[in-house]
């Protein structure tokens, strides 16, 4: 990926790659209750089972500029769960993330809801035997 420049400094130049801002906005997204996971494209799936690596920036597309980001979040939500305010929450816990571990002012952050995770039946007979 195209690495972005941060601050030119007397001591040198800091870059930040996309892939980083991406892996710190899957984290902040995954830390809110409510989303279920990350949706991954076709290609991210394959690679991550081919590779057998966990993908941290799956679900999750970066445009970092010279001192702003807008970022993308493709993920999933647990059913019964008002989808605004989990949205709202994520924007909020990613663009703190962002810009307090790289500077970058956050311009955008677009949820893409693309599917919502019902619970298995099997989970619910066995809290109701219990």
């Amino acid at each position: 990926m195209e690495d972005n420049v941060k601050n030119e400094i007397d001591l040198g130049i800091v870059k930040i790659s996309d892939e980083v801002v991406g892996v710190i906005a899957g984290l902040a997204t995954t830390e809110v209750k409510g989303i279920v996971g990350m949706s991954a494209s076709l290609v991210g799936g394959i690679t991550q089972i081919l590779s057998g690596k966990k993908n941290l920036s799956k679900g999750v597309k970066v445009s970092v500029g010279e001192s702003s980001a807008a970022i993308d979040l493709y993920v999933v939500v647990e059913y019964g769960i008002r989808i605004p305010d989990v949205a709202l929450e994520v924007q909020d816990n990613v663009r703190k993330a962002v810009e307090s571990m790289t500077g970058l002012c956050v311009s955008a952050v677009n949820i893409h809801v693309q599917n919502v995770m019902i619970p298995k039946i099997e989970d619910s007979v066995e809290d109701i035997e219990e």
